[in-house]
């Protein structure tokens, strides 16, 4: 039903339940109430458990708020998670505190709805922050440490949930976000707790960003086009900003959300900044005029209040949406989206996306040394360094076996996370065990890339995996392997790759802008008769997957192509340009390289250009030893970079 107003008007949410409890001046023995008269802590401020003590109360600012025209009540429930709750010791009471909450704002809006049944009111399950933050540390002189864990965060959310779905909550607002990976860790809980009870209609998410600084940044750092990349994995409700700001200030990134989202984009700014006292002065004409240009300039679908608004504020907005027709949801085209503190989408403009491929320990011995020996500072500058030479998502592979990975793997995020240059960057987190890719997806708050999954052990474990990532909100690439191993030829390329694409898309829903297929960048000039075609079939089969398996991408490892030649940089960079040219050409749209090291075709040596071709487009009987020769006659001082 939700949907069908959204189409036709646009709703409103109700104002600051914190504003209004003040309002009460509450005392601690109001707080405990009968209940929690003996209780050993002070419990003075803990809002959420007036839920409990203050029925009433809480009960009559649902109604102020309803009679001044709100569409949508926001449950009491802002801290009633555990790891808020143990603030004040009442962790136990999280279920309780939701479900109550739910059932006295949903006992709210079934009355103003029985007078008034042109007019349903609704009831948003409030889901906020904690008071944690999953992709800082707080520890300053600690950057790899974290207070709370991804996966304390879902089982704390998940909690959470079931109080407010149990308590008839009629959809699910996930606000204030102000660490986009503590928002991932709660729409994991919402798709977990639905899996898990099928019985159980799955309910509208709303998701609500914070900006906290003049540089239009959420607390974790990410802009909010990142941040709306980051958790448009799952079909919301809606997408928007609230808190930090008030509404004259919010205006460019509302501005921002309705231009590139398909979902419906909500506002509920505060009355202005807070002075001096922390008190909100606008007032509610003042911030109406400023909204109004909001609802003029057709960016929202729904508009309330935050901290300071009262219904007096609500009224006021109520009144100015009723003038005013929602904002139209635009078709956004499908794009490969990626993010890290910042947005990358491959675009048109972008002919080929260079992943950095130096911090991976199977790929560099350097690297490799300098994780054994916890050198992560070092490891640090080597991501930089493939930063600043030109790569625009950068690839993490622990993979070691004198290596804890999945410690690594989180503790390196960690780090990253701590670094601006890098962090701005999408991540591909790249291992071979689906354990270290895991904790590797618990640690980004950007769209992140997994490398890879396969069909290797069978169609359930792929689907399976392939779901996990979604709801980790990650982009996926898929080895051509299947149960019968790695495809080595054109026709097992493709015949693999077509048959994860259906299973991905049609079976899972998965969206196809974030496949990307890996057909296997196996090595040439081995000696070996079967290996002479590796190159053409795997350029032929790039071919093929873009004509065929639409908006798919195709990457590869570009320094495999080369291992014949390992010890000669010469040949090997060589190689990787003109192996890049004809596969970007057939449309292969990234790879895994040295960003820094890549050669320009145009001025490789026409006679080794020519032997590197006899090589990769298999043009003659003996274009291996060839090239062998060739290679061996190049002076050492050539091979030197």
């Amino acid at each position: 039903m939700i949907e069908k107003i959204l189409q036709e008007r646009i709703m409103v949410l109700d104002g600051a339940m914190g504003t209004m409890i003040q309002r009460h001046r509450f005392t601690e023995e109001d707080y405990r109430g009968a209940r929690f008269r003996d209780f050993p802590h002070s419990l003075k401020g803990n809002n959420d458990l007036l839920s409990i003590t203050q029925p009433e109360a809480i009960r009559a600012i649902h109604c102020q708020f309803l009679e001044a025209g709100a569409d949508i009540l926001e449950t009491n429930t802002f801290n009633s998670t555990a790891i808020s709750m143990a603030d004040y010791h009442m962790e136990d009471l999280v279920y309780e505190l939701n479900l109550a909450s739910a059932r006295l704002a949903k006992e709210a809006a079934l009355e103003f709805t029985a007078l008034n049944p042109a007019k349903p009111r609704f009831v948003a399950g409030s889901i906020g922050p904690t008071n944690r933050t999953a992709s800082l540390s707080p520890d300053v002189n600690n950057p790899g440490y974290r207070a709370i864990t991804f996966d304390q965060l879902v089982a704390s959310y998940e909690e959470q949930v079931q109080g407010l779905v149990d308590g008839g909550v009629d959809l699910l607002l996930i606000e204030t976000v102000f660490d986009t990976l503590n928002a991932k860790a709660a729409l994991f809980a919402i798709d977990k707790f639905f899996e898990e009870n099928p019985s159980r209609a799955r309910l509208p998410i709303m998701v609500s960003g914070t900006i906290t600084d003049a540089a239009g940044r959420t607390l974790s750092g990410q802009t909010i086009e990142a941040f709306l990349i980051s958790v448009s994995h799952m079909p919301l409700l809606s997408v928007g900003v609230n808190c930090a700001l008030g509404a004259d200030l919010m205006r460019p990134y509302i501005q921002s959300l309705a231009k590139n989202t398909p979902f419906h984009v909500s506002a509920h700014p505060n009355a202005g900044l807070p002075n001096e006292f922390g008190e909100y002065d606008q007032s509610a004409e003042f911030m109406g005029s400023i909204i109004r240009e909001f609802l003029e300039s057709g960016y929202v679908n729904i508009i309330g209040g935050c901290c300071g608004t009262t219904p007096e504020h609500i009224r006021v907005i109520a009144d100015l949406a009723a003038q005013y027709p929602p904002r139209k949801l635009p078709v956004i085209e499908r794009r490969a989206r990626y993010s890290g503190m910042e947005p990358f989408v491959v675009t048109d403009n972008i002919p080929f996306v260079n992943v950095g491929e130096r911090t991976n320990v199977t790929g560099s011995a350097q690297f490799k040394k300098m994780i054994k020996e916890d050198r992560y500072e070092d490891a640090l500058a080597v991501a930089l360094q493939q930063v600043e030479g030109g790569a625009q998502i950068i690839d993490v592979n622990m993979d070691e076996g004198m290596i804890d990975s999945e410690e690594a793997m989180t503790l390196f995020l960690n780090l990253i996370a701590s670094e601006p240059e890098i962090a701005r960057l999408p991540i591909m987190i790249d291992s071979s065990k689906w354990t270290v890719i895991e904790a590797g997806l618990k640690c980004v708050q950007g769209k992140a890339i997994v490398n890879s999954i396969s069909l290797k052990e069978g169609e359930e474990a792929f689907k399976e995996r392939a779901k996990l990532i979604r709801r980790y909100g990650a982009a996926v690439i898929v080895m051509a392997f299947d149960e019968q191993g790695q495809a080595d030829t054109y026709e097992r390329r493709t015949q693999i790759c077509e048959r994860a694409y259906h299973i991905l898309v049609k079976e899972i829903h998965f969206p196809p802008e974030d496949i990307i297929f890996d057909p296997n960048i196996l090595t040439v000039a081995t000696g070996i008769e079967e290996h002479n075609n590796y190159a053409v079939d795997f350029i032929n089969a790039t071919r093929w997957i873009k004509e065929n398996l639409p908006y798919a991408k195709v990457s590869g490892g570009v320094s495999n192509i080369s291992f014949s030649f390992r010890g000669n940089n010469v040949v090997r960079e060589a190689m990787h340009a003109a192996f890049l040219y004809h596969a970007i050409k057939a449309g292969m749209d990234m790879g895994i390289v040295n960003a820094g090291m890549i050669e320009v075709y145009e001025e490789i040596p026409a006679a080794l250009l020519e032997r590197i071709e006899d090589v990769l487009l298999n043009r003659r009987e003996d274009a291996t030893e060839r090239l062998v020769e060739y290679a061996e006659n190049l002076k050492g001082g050539e091979g030197k970079k």
